[in-house]
């Protein structure tokens, strides 16, 4: 089951309008410290900045949502961060926006295209993910049922993550969340029975 979309991994984009030098820095995140930490240190290195504006966006629901506009005028840069992520179903991201003033004014429209589109950048960059909850099946059977298993794993919603190779084999198996029962009922038919399922858990990937 899809439950949201995040980045992939940290990454960062730069652009100057009009003599202004914006760079996004993202990130993501798991936890509110983190999304602090990562942009504490944003505002460190760049101390000398015009403006170092962030934002956070962390829950599968959106839970925790929090911007600033850090000194530039109300509602112009971290309030239309916050607002383009959820919209796009974007969380668990922290992003800093770093500006350092040209010498031209920029308007209230100008500012709110710079800081989002300085941040669709760093999204390009860092590569949108969707995370899905997925069914984790740790399953025993015997050696004879093996080649039945990865047949199955060819052409059915499911894939094997492990093999152990022991007195019996030990296979881990990813499917879907809604696909948990119509697997561990395939297993059965694939071994006549004789598949133990080991453990199950809900995990995101």
């Amino acid at each position: 089951m899809k439950l949201y979309k995040t980045v992939a991994g940290e990454a960062s984009a730069r652009q100057t309008i009009e003599k202004s030098r914006f760079t996004a820095r993202i990130k993501p995140v798991s936890s509110k410290k983190e999304a602090d930490d990562f942009i504490g240190e944003i505002k460190k290195k760049n101390k000398d900045a015009t403006h170092n504006v962030p934002v956070m966006v962390l829950g599968d629901k959106f839970q925790t949502q929090w911007a600033s506009d850090d000194g530039e005028p109300q509602g112009t840069s971290g309030a239309p961060i916050l607002h383009m992520l959820v919209r796009e179903g974007i969380t668990n991201v922290a992003v800093v926006v770093t500006r350092y003033f040209g010498g031209v004014k920029l308007g209230t429209g100008g500012l709110v295209r710079a800081y989002t589109g300085t941040v669709k950048l760093a999204l390009e960059k860092a590569s949108v993910r969707e995370v899905s909850e997925m069914a984790e099946i740790t399953v025993k059977i015997d050696y004879r049922f093996l080649s039945g298993l990865k047949n199955a794993a060819d052409t059915e919603d499911f894939s094997i993550k492990n093999i152990e190779y022991k007195e019996k084999i030990t296979a881990v198996l990813l499917a879907p969340s809604e696909k948990k029962e119509k697997i561990k009922n395939l297993l059965e038919g694939i071994t006549s029975g004789g598949a133990k399922v080991v453990s199950e858990r809900l995990i995101k990937c």
